[in-house]
């Protein structure tokens, strides 16, 4: 039976990190996209992708096989998630925080159709932290940090196709903010699903390496690959993304 107390640890938590891993996302693009050089928004991409594949392959995928998947049945579950997240992109997405091409091409979307698409894209985030933190908490908070850092550039580019459609900062921001909320969403039913239901916690964790994996390999890479000069830069950001896991789990073990 579920806990409903308005003390229940867990769910606060998820509330939190969800609320976290919506709102100052979004924030933080704010501020990166029309604050700061367009240098730190393709460093923080860079950093994300570095992080979000640590994440999957060296968080994840162990906590997966700690809840009593086998390896046969991870990785088929992790190969179906990587085409469905490719599905997914394809019908509902435009990757369109990748370029000024990917941009102009994404335009040519209607733009409710990518607010929604970003609404269902943070949904799932929410339910992959709710899967995270009734596995552990320190998981829990490494996976709101991953969703943090690739959210940045995406949100940005969110900010970005809405402005050259001609929505105002006023009108941008409200639906931006509304289409966060689907990530507070997704938490509080991914833990009323998952806390009844612990076995599904394992495929849960092994579609969100499988997500973390595909946006990191086809979706920020390309777009790094892509940028001339400043690889170094590229590659110290990214090795700092990488190395967070392994050295948070030394530091917290």
């Amino acid at each position: 039976m579920h806990d409903l107390t308005p003390m229940n640890p867990t769910l606060q938590q998820i509330i939190a990190a969800s609320l976290l891993g919506g709102f100052l996302s979004m924030a933080i693009a704010v501020l990166v996209t029309f604050r700061l050089p367009q240098r730190w928004l393709t460093r923080m991409v860079s950093f994300s992708a570095g992080l979000l594949l640590s994440i999957a392959l060296l968080d994840l995928m162990p906590e997966a096989l700690k809840e009593g998947m086998t390896s046969d049945r991870l990785f088929q579950i992790f190969l179906i998630g990587v085409l469905l997240f490719f599905a997914f992109e394809k019908i509902f997405l435009s990757e369109h925080f990748h370029g000024r091409q990917g941009e102009v091409e994404a335009l040519s979307r209607p733009i409710p159709v990518i607010l929604f698409g970003s609404a269902l894209h943070i949904w799932t985030d929410g339910l992959t932290l709710a899967a995270a933190f009734l596995t552990d908490t320190k998981l829990g908070w490494g996976m709101t940090f991953a969703i943090i850092a690739h959210e940045i550039p995406r949100e940005g580019g969110d900010f970005s196709l809405l402005f050259a459609a001609g929505w105002n900062h006023k009108k941008a921001l409200l639906w931006n903010s509304i289409s966060r909320l689907g990530c507070v969403a997704g938490g509080i039913m991914g833990y009323f699903m998952l806390e009844g239901a612990r076995s599904w916690i394992a495929p849960v964790l092994a579609l969100a390496a499988a997500s973390f994996t595909y946006i990191s390999l086809a979706g920020l890479m390309p777009w790094i690959r892509s940028e001339r000069g400043g690889f170094a830069w590229h590659g110290v950001f990214m090795a700092a993304g990488v190395a967070i896991v392994p050295l948070g789990a030394k530091m917290f073990a």
